[in-house]
């Protein structure tokens, strides 16, 4: 019996290595889920980026000119700011007998202003409103004062009183509503209606000039 050649070994070969390929397509095994493995396993370790922070709105920047009037949290009081050029006078007055001038300087939208008898009012302001607490006659009290624009504000004047000079506050709210004290060497009473559009308010039977408060150092010297 004849040993078969080289060419049919060769062939047989490729024959072999055909059924095989035939084999695997027709069961699914072979190299190909391994290569499919591979891939999930490379997809699997890719991780997705942690979502950036979101920013915060800006704040408002502080203003170097501004008016502010309200009451203070729960009633019983009205305080007025005017801040100009890093100089800040407040006022707060219950429109009986409590009131309080102060002064100070400003510095990155902070208030930290000083009055006559432990008088104080510390906070912060921004275009919208300023926001902080108070303290005159012994009370403390908080508060968030709105913008102001004219006519409300702050006002004061200087009348004569039976031959005396007097002092008047005015704090005029945004809703048009006011609050003020007159204060004599002898006593404190209701400051009369103040016009302040015209700027004018009859006092001990007389018209007085009153000038709004801007803020500058020395509009607060009373």
């Amino acid at each position: 019996m004849k040993h078969p050649g080289p060419l049919f070994t060769l062939l047989a070969g490729v024959v072999l290595a055909g059924g095989i390929g035939i084999v695997t397509a027709a069961t699914g095994t072979g190299v190909a889920p391994v290569a499919g493995a591979a891939s999930a396993a490379g997809a699997a370790s890719v991780t997705t980026a942690p979502p950036k922070p979101t920013s915060e709105a800006p704040k408002p920047e502080a203003p170097r000119r501004a008016d502010y009037a309200g009451r203070v949290t729960g009633g019983g009081a009205s305080v007025a700011v005017s801040v100009r050029d890093g100089h800040a006078i407040a006022y707060v007055c219950d429109g009986k007998k409590v009131e309080a001038w102060l002064q100070g300087v400003t510095a990155g939208g902070k208030l930290d202003l000083k009055g006559a008898k432990n008088a104080s009012l510390t906070g912060r302001f921004d275009a919208t409103a300023v926001t902080g607490t108070v303290t005159a006659a012994g009370k403390t009290w908080q508060f968030t004062a709105p913008s102001a624009k004219k006519p409300a504000g702050l006002y004061r004047a200087a009348p004569k009183v039976k031959g005396k000079t007097a002092k008047v506050g005015w704090i005029v709210l945004p809703d048009g509503s006011q609050v003020g004290i007159l204060t004599t060497d002898e006593d404190s009473a209701v400051a009369p209606a103040l016009d302040a559009a015209a700027g004018t308010a009859t006092v001990d039977g007389a018209p007085v000039p009153a000038e709004a408060v801007t803020g500058l150092a020395g509009d607060g010297d009373f």
